[in-house]
Parts: structure tokens; sequence; C-alpha cells
């Protein structure tokens, strides 16, 4: 009996291996990008050593260089946080610390600008990488915005797209114009309190 619940227990250690090896697969493939390498630049074989395996351990996940950069470059934008069923106000400060979050960052800040300025050499990448990071986000907040509407919080004729871009726009642009480097609550609040000014019903 003693043997067999020993083997019984010793089975299932593969697993955090395998998990080990793909993050450090995406690391690998996220230090690259952040080192300047262009996309067209960035090889297999080259990930593969900066990872510590075998490139047969990365084609084992990934059929192509292409798909494993939109995993790499997805696993740097966080999930919306669900929305919380209170107040638009209140979804909405808890967006933007996300957003925060991300622009603080200067490894997503810099992997994520250089994957999209090869948007015109790898159009079909930059299409997929905006797919997989950006509309999910997107959806999120449209949904939200449409929820304020149709409860009376927010203007029933908003400009969905615009109001977007005046959230996402503000907060990118305030941080990078003041040099902040940490997110804080209390900027998240005076954003969507600002921009709730021009949003709410007249």
């Amino acid at each position: 009996m003693t043997t067999t619940d020993e083997t019984q227990t010793a089975r299932p250690a593969g697993r955090p291996r395998s998990a080990r090896a793909e993050k450090a697969i995406i690391d690998a493939t996220l230090d690259l990008i952040g080192e300047n390498i262009n996309l067209a630049e960035l090889s297999i074989e080259a990930i593969a050593a900066r990872a510590g395996v075998g490139k047969t351990t990365i084609y084992r996940r990934w059929s192509n260089k292409e798909d494993l950069l939109v995993d790499a470059l997805a696993t740097l934008k966080a999930p919306l946080p669900p929305s919380r069923g209170g107040s638009v106000r209140e979804d909405l400060v808890a967006y933007v610390e996300v957003f925060q979050r991300d622009a603080c960052d200067a490894r997503k800040r810099c992997v994520m600008n250089i994957a999209m300025n090869e948007a015109e050499r790898h159009p079909r990448l930059a299409e997929r990488i905006r797919q997989a990071t950006i509309e999910p986000r997107r959806a999120a907040i449209a949904a939200l915005l449409r929820r304020g509407m149709a409860t009376g919080e927010l203007r029933a004729d908003l400009d969905l797209h615009i109001a977007m871009a005046t959230l996402i726009g503000t907060i990118m642009w305030y941080i990078r114009s003041e040099g902040v480097t940490a997110a804080s609550d209390e900027l998240a609040e005076r954003v969507v309190d600002q921009l709730l000014a021009g949003l709410a019903p007249r």
C-alpha cells in the first residue's frame, strides 16, 4: 500500500515543470523584444536559448513564432476586473486603476510599443495582437458605458467610441506627460470624476 500511495503522489510532478517551461519561454520572448530586437529578427532559436529549453519544447506548444508572440504579448494585459455591480463611477475607477498599472510598467509599455510599431510590416500579427489584448478591454468598457446610458448615469446620446478614447487617452497622456511612475487610487478617481462631469446627463 505504501508503494502505491507513493507512486500516486509522484505522478503529477511533471505538470509544474511544464508550466515552468512555458513561463520561461514567454518571459524569454518578452525580454528579447524589450531589448529592441524587432519582430523580423526574433527567432525561435534565440527564444529557446534564452529560455533554456529546446526548440521542440516551444513547437510542442506553439506551431509558429506568430502564435507565440500573440500569447506572450497577451500576458502583458491583465483582464479588467469584473463589474462590481455598483455605480458606473465605481467600475470606471477600477478600470482606470488597471490602465495606470499597465502604463507605469516600463516593460509592458516598451514591449507593447515595439509590437504595435511593427504594424505596417506585420499587419496580420498586429491585428491578432489587437484582438487578443485590446478588443477584450474595449468590449468591457463599452458594456459598462452602455449600462450607464441605460440606467441614466450617463447621457443617453453618448458617443461610445469618443468616450472610450477620452477615458484611455487621458490617463495615458497624463502619466507620460507628468512622468508618473506609480499608479494611485487618487489619480484614478480624479480622472474618472473629471470625465464624468462631461459624460453625465445634461
